[in-house]
């Protein structure tokens, strides 16, 4: 349900030992985008205020990874969306500061309209599928592989089904609307990095990526093939490279585009007229063969709130 997110800084952070670095789809598409993004996101870790719109989506991702631990006969809308305030209220418990940042108070007269706007997008849903109809292999999975090239790929799955003749199908729920032809591609590239880590780790290519879009009830499919995703592991090789490169020489610049509107990280952009914090270093640690940002993912279905919205409006 929730954004991975890749970390960086010394032999440990937060009290957590470091994981060994790995490259995920929503760093993988920063550095793309703007490398200085990667930097700010990856290496420096500067803090992102969360919007409505990633509260909201990672509200419901956690309400549907739990539907489908009722038995399924119960998976039916009134469940779904019965779930929606228990799962807002772990999200302040474990995040106690975020109700002052998204609303004035438990009283502010939006938090409730906000809330059953989460219901519309679950709606939306069952509109797509039934889920009384499937049993998933496999909820939120941590699936992880390391390429010829020492590369290690990691990252979440929302769902994989499998089906009886061995099939597989890997599933993902977008609370936003379906994308133009730009922001298409890059909603295939997440899941095609996911069909290419299943690839190595069981040999075959998923029958079918399904990417689900709720705000406007439509959904995409794709049938990759190896070939193709043979070609894909290339690229992610040459991305890797790119971000080597720049992390060792600290030269990670900036791509203005229209994106910088929303970005967080504009006031401290050489190209908006700001100055970035002082490059603290590549972070390379004991051991590693050259490799920045290991990857940390909280445990529990609302974990970790400050490190997983940046992928929850889309």
């Amino acid at each position: 349900m929730c954004a991975v997110t890749e970390t960086a800084g010394p032999t440990e952070l937060d009290g957590r030992p470091r994981r060994r670095p790995a490259l995920s789809p929503s760093r993988a598409g920063d550095f793309k985008q703007c490398p200085l993004l990667y930097r700010f996101r990856a290496i420096d870790r500067l803090p992102e205020k969360p919007s409505r719109a990633q509260i909201r989506g990672t509200v419901v991702h956690a309400v549907l990874e739990r539907l489908y631990e009722l038995p399924a006969a119960q998976r039916v809308p009134a469940a779904a969306r019965s779930l929606v305030e228990p799962v807002w209220g772990e999200l302040l418990e474990q995040a106690p500061d975020l109700l002052a940042e998204l609303f004035s108070g438990p009283r502010d007269p939006e938090l409730a309209e906000w809330l059953a706007s989460a219901d519309g997008l679950l709606d939306a849903y069952f509109r797509l599928e039934d889920p009384r109809r499937l049993e998933p292999e496999a909820r939120e999975l941590l699936v992880e592989t390391e390429l010829e090239s020492g590369l290690l790929l990691r990252g979440y799955v929302d769902r994989i089904d499998v089906a009886p003749t061995g099939q597989i199908r890997v599933v993902d729920y977008k609370t936003g609307a379906a994308p133009r032809q730009v922001a298409e591609a890059r909603a295939l590239f997440q899941m095609k990095f996911y069909a290419l880590v299943l690839l190595h780790l069981r040999g075959v290519v998923p029958t079918q990526l399904r990417l689900m879009y709720l705000a406007d009830s439509e959904a995409l499919t794709y049938q990759p093939d190896e070939a193709e995703l043979r070609r894909f592991e290339r690229t992610l090789d040459a991305i890797w490279q790119a971000i080597l490169t720049a992390g060792r020489s600290g030269d990670f610049r900036p791509n203005p585009s229209r994106l910088c509107d929303w970005c967080s990280h504009r006031p401290l952009c050489p190209a908006w007229d700001g100055t970035p914090p002082e490059y603290p270093g590549w972070p390379e640690p004991e051991g590693a063969d050259g490799t920045a940002g290991a990857e940390h993912r909280p445990v529990g279905a609302c974990a970790g709130v400050a490190e997983t919205l940046v992928d929850r409006s889309d």
